[in-house]
């Protein structure tokens, strides 16, 4: 999918029960897609979004993940790391395969179908506003909030500081 594209409609469960994509309209929101529940990268990427979750909120932005595990896998990773989002379980991978989230990876030389880890930001109007692909998890969500709130990077940017000017002597003045 690309920016400017109509989200397809999608129907999944969450550890905190179903999340229609209808239900969303109306409102700005984030959904990653993310490999699998409790990994290494995917819990680092998850954890980025649960810590900076006030910060999307502040925006009105809900932030929803989505993975191939199961609802009790969702229930399990969400619990073990104090996940306060929804976890999609896209057990068939079809809501993957419409957003252009699944595709062939490589491991170790030998190649398999998985989700490609992306992040998109979808519109009030069920349109895609940005996309991120092949997503690097350490400061992703810091990425993305920057994104949806440009002036956030520039208040946290330090300020220069101007150095006063040093006095001029007066023409004829004694030391």
């Amino acid at each position: 999918m690309k920016v400017g594209d109509p989200v397809p409609e999608f129907e999944l469960m969450s550890q905190n029960g179903p999340v229609k994509s209808s239900d969303l309209l109306g409102r700005r929101y984030v959904l990653y897609f993310y490999p699998a529940d409790d990994t290494p990268g995917c819990t680092k990427e998850a954890c980025g979004f649960r810590d900076n979750l006030p910060k999307f909120e502040s925006l009105g932005v809900p932030v929803y993940g989505v993975s191939p595990q199961d609802v009790s896998s969702k229930q399990k990773f969400a619990a073990k790391h104090a996940l306060n989002f929804s976890l999609l379980a896209d057990t068939d991978h079809k809501v993957a395969e419409a957003f252009g989230a699944w595709g062939e990876k490589s491991m170790y030389g030998k190649k398999y179908m998985g989700v490609l880890r992306t992040t998109f930001v979808i519109g009030a109007d069920g349109k895609v506003e940005h996309v991120w692909e092949k997503v690097k998890p350490e400061g992703h969500a810091e990425e993305v909030y920057r994104w949806l709130n440009p002036t956030a990077e520039a208040a946290a940017a330090p300020r220069p500081t101007k150095k006063a000017a040093p006095a001029k002597k007066k023409a004829g003045a004694k030391k």
